[in-house]
C-alpha cells in the first residue's frame, strides 16, 4: 500500500519477505493486521521481496547479491519464515537468508518477549506470574562459521570456534540493561563459567563491568542448566534474561513453550547503532508440516508486526494489536496448535474484527 504525495501522515517502507512454508500464509494476515492497527496515524509502503528456497532453486541463491544494499533503503524488514528442508538443506538456507541479514546489517540483539495471556493452554503451574524477555546476542558467540573438518574417516576432525567479542558482548549487555530500566529492573545473566573456561568467564566479566553503570537494576550470574529449571519452577523470579547466541536461542524456545505455543511467539532483530533496519520474524519457522494446509497459527506473525510498529514509534497502534491478540486467545479463538478449531484466515479475521472494533 503506497501513501499518497500528499498525504499528511508519517510514511515508512517496509521490506517484506514472506519466505518459505506457512511464512507465505501468516505474512498476508500479518499484514492486513498492523494496516488495520495504524490507520489514520501511519501509511505503509510495503515492497515484496520474493527471496525464499523457491529462489535458490531457481538461480543458487537465497537473495541476490545486492540484497543488503537493497534492504539498507528500507526503514524496517518484515519476515515471515525461512526453510524448506526437504529441498535446500537448512545449512544452505539459514545462512544464504536470515543470518545473512542478521550478520550483515549488524542486527546484533534479538529480542524476543513472552508472557501468559488469559486462555492459553500452558504448562506452567502459576501461569499469571510468566512475563519475561530474553534478549539474545545474535550475530557471534557459538553461531560462528570459524572452524572446519579435517582428515576423513575414523580420524575425522571437526572443529567450531565460538568468538565473543567485548563490543559484541557489551552491546547486547547494555541494551538488556537498558530494558529492565523499563519493566521491573532486574537482569538475570545466562552463563555456563562453571564448564565453559574462557568464553563464559569473559562474559560474566563484561556484564559485571556494564553493571556498575546500572546500579538501579539488580543483576544476577546463573549457570544455563540451572536457568532453564527455575524458569519452569520459578516463573515469577524471572524479569529480563540476557544470553549468548545459543543461550538465548534455547530459553527462547523453551519460553515460547512455556507461553502455550511457539505459534504466537514474536521476536525482533535490532541493530543497536539505528544506523539501519531492524528485522521482525516470527519465532515458529517455516513449519513444513503443516504448509499449505490452512491450520498455520498467524498470531506470532501479527504480535511480530507489533513490536515492529514499537520499534518504529507507534506504541498506541503496537498496542491495538497485542490488546486483539489477547482478546482472540481468551475467547479461544484458535488454531489446532492451540487446541482450536479455527484456519488460519478465520483467526486473522477475528484480530482484525476486534481492532476495528476498539476504534469504532
Amino acid at each position: 500500500m503506497t501513501s499518497s504525495l500528499d498525504s499528511p501522515l508519517e510514511r515508512r517502507r517496509i521490506a517484506v519477505i514472506p519466505g518459505d512454508g506457512i511464512g507465505r500464509e501468516v505474512m498476508p494476515i500479518g499484514l492486513e493486521v498492523v494496516h488495520a492497527a495504524i490507520r489514520g496515524e501511519l501509511e505503509l509502503e510495503t515492497v515484496e521481496l520474493p527471496w525464499s528456497c523457491d529462489l535458490y532453486l531457481a538461480s543458487g541463491a537465497m537473495m541476490p547479491p545486492d540484497g543488503l544494499d537493497t534492504l539498507r533503503g528500507f526503514d524496517a524488514i518484515f519476515l515471515g519464515a525461512v526453510g524448506d528442508p526437504a529441498r535446500v538443506p537448512d545449512t544452505v538456507s539459514l545462512w544464504g537468508l536470515l543470518l545473512r541479514i542478521r550478520k550483515g546489517l549488524g542486527l546484533a540483539v534479538n529480542v524476543r518477549p513472552a508472557r501468559f495471556l488469559a486462555g492459553m493452554p500452558t504448562p506452567l503451574r502459576d501461569p499469571a506470574a510468566f512475563d519475561i524477555v530474553v534478549v539474545r546476542e545474535n550475530t557471534e558467540g557459538e553461531y560462528s562459521d570459524i572452524g572446519g573438518r579435517i582428515h576423513q574417516g575414523d580420524r575425522e576432525v571437526a572443529i567450531q570456534v565460538n568468538v565473543f567479542t567485548r563490543t559484541g558482548v557489551e552491546q547486547v549487555v547494555r541494551y538488556a540493561m537498558d530494558l529492565a530500566r523499563t519493566r521491573r529492573c532486574r537482569l538475570t545473566s545466562a552463563t555456563k563459567s562453571n564448564g565453559i573456561v574462557h568464553a563464559m568467564p569473559f562474559w560474566d566479566e563484561v556484564v559485571r563491568e556494564v553493571a556498575l553503570g546500572y546500579p538501579d537494576v539488580t543483576v544476577e550470574s546463573m549457570h544455563l542448566d540451572a536457568l532453564l529449571a527455575r524458569l519452569v519452577r520459578e516463573p515469577a523470579r524471572f524479569d529480563v534474561i540476557v544470553g549468548s547466541n545459543l543461550f538465548g536461542d534455547l530459553l527462547t524456545d523453551l519460553s515460547s513453550a512455556l507461553m502455550g505455543s511457539i505459534g504466537i511467539a514474536p521476536s525482533a532483530n535490532i541493530d543497536p547503532t539505528g544506523r539501519g533496519p531492524s528485522l521482525f520474524e516470527p519465532v515458529h519457522g517455516s513449519a513444513p508440516d503443516i504448509a499449505g494446509k490452512g491450520i498455520a497459527n498467524p498470531i506470532g506473525q501479527a504480535w511480530t508486526g507489533a513490536l515492529m510498529l514499537r520499534h518504529l514509534g507507534f506504541a498506541a497502534a503496537a498496542g491495538r494489536i497485542e490488546s486483539a491478540i489477547g482478546e482472540v486467545i481468551e475467547a479461544g479463538e484458535l488454531t489446532r496448535d492451540m487446541r482450536g478449531t479455527l484456519t488460519t484466515n478465520q483467526v486473522g479475521a477475528r484480530l482484525v474484527a476486534r481492532i476495528e472494533a476498539a476504534r469504532g
